[in-house]
C-alpha cells in the first residue's frame, strides 16, 4: 500500500542522528543542542515536592492557570506587552509542538511560508506537513544579512507566512530593530503572519539585544510567538513550550493542540512555575554563564586557529572547514566523532543552498567538556592528514 507523498522525502533529524552517532564514537556530543548541567535546584526541589503532592492527572488541555499566569507576567516583564493568560497562552509540548500547532492553525494547503536559510530543520517539515509550500530566503555568512526585495517578493506571491527564528539556530544572529522593523512592515503591507521561535530570547551577548518582534508597530495581532522554559532553565527533557497569540488564533491553536497532544505534563508545569517566578538576577546570571562558555569554547577555537562566526546569540557557532577541502560534509562530521571523538552538525542540513563548508557546534556544556573537545580539537589537523 502506498505511504503518503506528503512525507515521502523526510529524512530522521540530522541533529538527533549525530547524538546516536556520538554515543556510538564515544564522542563529546556537541552536535544537539542540551547542556550537560543541572537545571536551577529551586526547580528541581520543587519537582521533588511534586512528585509527592502532585498534581497527577491531565491539567486543564491549554495549560495549568497558575502555570499560564506565570508566563503572562514574566512575557510582560521583559517584553512589556501585557497578554491575557486565559485567551493569549495555549501551553503544548515543547516549542516543536507550540510551531506545528500554529502552522496548522493559520496554513492553507497550497499557501507560502518564508523561511530563512540557514534554518532549524523542523521549520521546513512542519512547512510541509501543514501543506504549504517553504519559499527559502538566504541570510547570507558572515554578517547573515537579507534581501528585503527576496522577502517582498515572496510575500507578493503570495506567502501567508513568514518564520523568524530570534536569536537564531544554528547561526547564532540577533536580529536588529531595524532588521525587524523590515520584516514587519513587509507583514503589514502585505497581511501576513510572522511566526516567530524566541528559545533563545535571554541567551544574548553584549552589546546585542532580543528585541520582540511583537512589540513592533502592527504587529501584535498578526505576530505568533513560539517559545519553551527548555533553554531558558537547562530542563530540555520537560518539553514544556507555549504558544502566545492574538485571541483569534489562539483559539484555533487550542483546538489543534488537543488533538495533537491533549496537554503538557502537569507535574512539570507545576514545578517550573518556580523558574518563571525567579528575579532579573536570575536571567543576568544566565546571559553571563552562557557569554562565559562562548568566550571558553569559541576563544578556544581562535587560539587553535579556526575559522567561525561570532555568535551574538544562542548557544552555537558555525567553524568553517574549507582548509580541509571537504566534498562532503555529512562524511566529515561521521569522521570527527568517530577519529576526533567531537560530534558536529553538518552545515548542509541547515542551508537550502549549496552549502558543505560549514559544521555547527553547541557550547552549553560544562568547562571541562569544552575543554576536553578542544583538547581533541587541537588533533584535527593532525589526524585529518593520515
Amino acid at each position: 500500500m502506498q505511504l503518503s507523498n506528503r512525507t515521502a522525502d523526510f529524512t530522521d533529524s540530522v541533529i538527533r542522528r549525530m547524538t546516536r552517532i556520538a554515543n556510538a564514537a564515544g564522542a563529546v556530543n556537541l552536535s544537539q543542542g542540551f547542556p550537560d548541567f543541572d537545571p536551577p535546584k529551586e526547580i528541581t526541589d520543587r519537582l521533588s515536592e511534586v512528585a509527592k503532592s502532585g498534581p497527577h492527572q491531565y491539567a486543564l488541555t491549554w495549560g495549568a492557570k497558575n502555570f499560564r499566569d506565570a508566563l503572562a507576567s514574566k512575557y510582560e516583564h521583559f517584553s512589556g506587552i501585557k497578554v491575557d493568560p486565559e485567551s493569549e497562552i495555549v501551553v503544548t509540548c515543547g516549542s516543536t509542538e507550540a510551531m506545528m500547532a500554529a502552522m496548522m492553525s493559520i496554513i492553507n494547503p497550497g499557501d507560502k511560508v518564508v523561511i530563512f536559510s540557514p534554518f532549524y530543520e523542523n521549520y521546513g517539515a512542519d512547512t510541509i506537513l501543514s501543506g504549504a509550500e517553504p519559499v527559502y530566503v538566504p541570510l547570507v555568512p558572515p554578517a547573515f544579512s537579507f534581501d528585503p526585495n527576496l522577502i517582498e517578493e515572496a510575500f507578493r506571491k503570495g506567502a501567508k507566512a513568514l518564520i523568524l527564528c530570534n536569536p537564531s539556530n544554528p547561526c547564532g544572529k540577533v536580529f536588529t530593530y531595524d532588521e525587524l522593523k523590515v520584516i514587519a512592515d513587509l507583514a503589514v503591507k502585505y497581511d501576513a503572519y510572522v511566526v516567530t521561535d524566541e528559545v533563545y530570547e535571554h541567551i544574548v551577548y553584549k552589546p546585542h539585544k532580543h528585541i520582540y518582534m511583537q512589540s513592533l508597530p502592527g504587529m501584535r495581532e498578526r505576530t505568533i510567538v513560539c517559545n519553551s522554559l527548555s533553554k531558558t532553565y537547562s530542563i530540555t527533557g520537560w518539553r514544556l513550550g507555549y504558544v502566545i497569540a492574538s485571541p483569534a488564533v489562539c483559539d484555533r491553536v487550542k483546538k489543534v493542540h488537543d488533538f495533537l497532544t491533549v496537554g503538557a505534563a502537569a507535574p512539570l508545569m507545576e514545578a517550573a512555575v518556580t523558574g518563571l517566578k525567579f528575579s532579573d538576577d536570575y536571567y543576568e546570571g544566565l546571559a553571563s554563564h552562557y557569554t562565559h562558555m562562548k568566550e571558553l569554547f569559541v576563544g578556544g577555537l581562535k587560539e587553535l586557529g579556526f575559522t567561525y562566526t561570532e555568535p551574538q546569540g544562542a548557544y552555537y557557532v558555525m567553524m568553517d572547514i574549507s582548509e580541509f577541502g571537504v566534498a562532503d560534509d555529512y562524511e566529515f562530521c561521521e569522521w570527527l566523532a568517530e577519529k576526533v571523538k567531537v560530534a558536529a552538525v553538518p552545515g548542509s542540513s541547515f542551508f537550502r543552498e549549496d552549502v558543505n563548508h560549514l559544521i555547527r557546534f553547541h557550547f552549553a556544556k560544562k568547562d571541562e567538556t569544552l575543554k576536553e573537545a578542544l583538547d581533541h580539537l587541537s588533533d584535527l589537523r593532525t589526524l585529518i592528514k593520515k
